[in-house]
């Protein structure tokens, strides 16, 4: 989303998000990793969707992948989550992608 208006909205999401992530993920899923970032979020024109990109830091790889599948099917809990806490009309829905840009 362009313009003023959808960057702030990206970064509150992002914001938010990761808030969310870190406080209720976590306490639900205690084998999440230790260290989880929302490097970015993109969201629709429309604000119907929105791609969340996601770095998930651990020296184990197979619990790395395991915190991310977690993350990836918990997207509606998130989005339920982030519709108590943005006033929105329309909470997008979140599409969640692994950002490996930090590990290259």
């Amino acid at each position: 989303m362009k313009g003023v208006r959808g960057e702030r909205l990206a970064g509150e999401f992002r914001k938010e998000i990761s808030s969310i992530i870190s406080l209720k993920l976590k306490s639900d899923y205690p084998r999440l990793s230790a260290i989880i970032s929302v490097t970015e979020v993109d969201v629709a024109p429309d604000l119907k969707s929105a791609k969340v990109y996601i770095s998930v830091f651990d020296t184990d790889k197979e619990r790395a992948e395991g915190s991310f599948s977690i993350i990836k099917e918990n997207a509606g809990q998130i989005r339920h989550e982030l519709s108590k806490v943005m006033h929105l009309r329309t909470v997008p829905e979140l599409r969640f992608i692994k950002d490996g840009s930090m590990e290259y």
